[in-house]
């Protein structure tokens, strides 16, 4: 005959194995919804960088011309053009999260190339001289760490796509052929 301990027994195994299958599942729909949340960051700064209006704003930067960081701050710096200013650091963070999302392996580098390719490597290159002149000044060699991960990766992605491939001197203005 059973034993009322063995019956005990078992059923408190039971629900210790119930208890112990709840809380893995648990820990598993709290890291599918927080990589959900993450894919949606990335799905947002994606579409709000294809934006007209963005669209339009990066023609602007992209059209910008300057000398010399000296020159480049008396034209586009914060103090004395706060709109161009804000354009510019517009892009950089958006394109510095989303490159901390792929290095974090929450974004994929194949589908962040089919709609950003273009825009990270122009203005990155634009920009590169007043960037490497911000770490330099201001904010240390790991400034835009994120943005500069994200170039390589669509950089990387270009050449093997298309290994004869070259930056432009200009971006967005137009080179009639010779």
């Amino acid at each position: 005959m059973v034993d009322l301990a063995e019956i005990q027994a078992a059923y408190y195994m039971v629900a210790a194995t119930g208890v112990l299958v709840a809380a893995v599942f648990y820990i598993l729909n709290l890291r599918e919804t927080t990589r959900n949340r993450r894919v949606a960051l990335t799905q947002n700064l994606i579409q709000t960088l294809n934006s007209m209006e963005s669209i339009k704003a990066q023609g602007e930067l992209m059209n910008m011309e300057w000398k010399n960081y000296e020159d480049f701050e008396k034209k586009y710096g914060s103090d004395n053009n706060l709109d161009n200013y804000s354009k510019r650091f517009f892009f950089f963070y958006n394109l510095e999260a989303i490159g901390q999302l792929l290095r974090d392996g929450l974004a994929d580098a194949d589908t962040l190339y089919g709609v950003i390719w273009n825009t990270t490597l122009s203005v990155w290159h634009k920009f590169l001289p007043t960037i490497e002149e911000n770490r330099r000044r201001y904010s240390g060699k790991d400034a835009w760490s994120g943005f500069e991960y994200l170039v390589d990766e669509m950089m990387r992605i270009k050449k093997q796509r298309d290994p004869n491939y070259v930056l432009p001197l200009e971006f967005t203005k137009y080179i009639p052929d010779k």
